[in-house]
């Protein structure tokens, strides 16, 4: 042994320790088992490990099966786990045992040590990891029942929140530009006029539809699989001791957890995961959609559509000095990129749930929080410093209306399809304003066509005949 080390013991026998570390030999040997990654668990997921912890050893106590001086330095020692002050504490690479009982163990061997320390090392009231930290509980419903509380906590508190700021943005700037017409386009081509107030509406009601669908999934998450304890039939836990827990979790947090009403179910599937990553995933394909819209405005500022110039952030080029591209719009991309690739890892996480417990749980808990904080932090960059403070070039905005040849539609009703093709055609061939041609080709009057032909009318529907 090494000045620099210590030896712990398991059932498995000896090894050595760093000597400052707080963990014991459980956590030492999954540490050298699983060199994989270098990724350790979310600090979301040590957090509420921390939290469920402390909420097990007072509902132990409360039901008279643990000593209230051990329970009160077990909820001490944990609340200090979940507050962060420990996380360096956790190393243990997220590419583990499938069921996270290196990361179970990691947590009672740290809040053990710490309880330990705090009671003076007492031999007579020693906290050990698996008899006290541990009691009534298993691997197995610790670790699906952080998965949800860490998600829960994150999706409440982060991603809820910044999508709710990302929404008020985007209505904002909506308001204000509900005059503002643009070139409507399907297909990527000229179709009718619409407002930027319209196009922002769109888009904000796309941020609040994922927040609903994101809060709606929350609902099955909230449901928790502690008391289940190996297997779903709760061996080893008083029969109160799942619920308890859960009521003590939502007293402290503030969000509606329960126990689940199927603790069978809760070991064995992750299917509440899968649902929440597979509304994160509609989130992202939603936030994608508008940071394209977004790059599609701003494209130019002389070859492309520069409807719109977005915020002037950095260089865009080590080559091509003057050259500023939409480098929110592109990160918001690749966000989405990764949080629907992270719905296909859950997706087939979820699908190893074979027989009584889910053997992904660890991959399912790092890829359900990174979608979360990523979703966060992309949404609340999208609302402040791109679709905040862009500037529309009205100038542009209203060349393309008056030579799009598509206006021609509105006077559909008055001089029928075929006519209007016929106005559409010579228009755009000749590059010359619709009204223009409509005044040769047809018998209405210049008031007729300045009423029927007017952009700002147009965006507003209904038969203009």
């Amino acid at each position: 042994m090494g000045a620099k080390t210590r030896i712990e013991h398991d059932s498995m026998g000896e090894l050595e320790v760093p000597a400052d570390a707080l963990w014991g030999a459980q956590t030492q040997r999954a540490v050298q088992n699983f060199p994989v990654s270098g990724l350790p668990m979310p600090r979301r997921f040590i957090e509420a490990l921390g939290l469920i912890k402390a909420a097990c050893a007072r509902a132990n106590a409360e039901l008279g099966h643990m000593d209230g001086e051990l329970s009160e330095a077990i909820q001490a020692a944990a609340t200090e786990v979940a507050e962060g002050k420990y996380n360096r504490h956790f190393p243990i690479d997220v590419f583990q045992t499938g069921s996270g009982t290196s990361s179970n163990m990691n947590a009672n061997e740290v809040i053990s040590a710490l309880a330990n320390r705090d009671m003076g090392g007492d031999p007579g009231h020693a906290v050990h990891p698996n008899d006290h930290v541990n009691m009534g509980q298993s691997s197995n419903d610790v670790i699906p029942t952080a998965i949800h509380v860490s998600a829960a906590l994150a999706a409440h508190r982060e991603l809820l929140p910044a999508l709710d700021h990302l929404a008020q943005v985007i209505e904002r700037r909506a308001e204000g530009l509900q005059d503002t017409v643009t070139t409507g386009r399907t297909h990527l081509m000229d179709a009718m006029p619409v407002t930027l107030g319209q196009v922002l509406g769109a888009w904000a009601q796309q941020i609040r539809n994922g927040a609903e669908r994101v809060d709606a999934a929350l609902t099955r998450v909230h449901a928790l699989a502690q008391g289940g304890s190996a297997v779903g039939t709760g061996i080893n836990a008083d029969p109160a001791f799942g619920s308890k827990v859960a009521e003590i979790l939502a007293e402290g947090t503030g969000i509606p957890f329960r126990q689940s009403p199927n603790l069978f179910e809760s070991l064995a599937t992750q299917d509440a995961a899968v649902e929440l990553s597979g509304q994160l995933k509609t989130v992202a394909v939603s936030l994608m959609k508008i940071a394209n819209d977004l790059r599609w405005m701003n494209s130019g500022p002389l070859a492309g559509l520069g409807e719109i110039a977005l915020p002037a952030l950095q260089p865009g080029s080590s080559i091509m000095p003057g050259k500023v591209n939409p480098v929110i719009p592109e990160a918001t991309c690749m966000v989405a990129a990764q949080v629907i690739g992270n719905d296909a890892a859950i997706t087939v996480g979820g699908q190893a749930g074979n027989f009584q417990l889910n053997v992904m749980l660890p991959m399912i808990a790092y890829n359900l929080l990174q979608s979360i904080q990523l979703l966060a932090s992309v949404s609340r960059l999208l609302a402040d410093t791109a679709i905040d403070g862009f500037t529309v070039n009205e100038a542009n905005l209203k060349v393309a209306l008056e030579r799009n040849p598509i206006l021609v539609t509105a006077l559909n009703p008055v001089i029928g399809y075929e006519l209007g093709a016929a106005i559409a055609k010579k228009a755009y061939k000749e590059g010359r304003p619709v009204k223009d041609v409509a005044r040769e080709m047809t018998e209405l009057s210049d008031e007729e066509l300045d009423r029927l032909l007017d952009p700002k009318s147009l965006t507003e529907g209904g038969i203009k005949g």
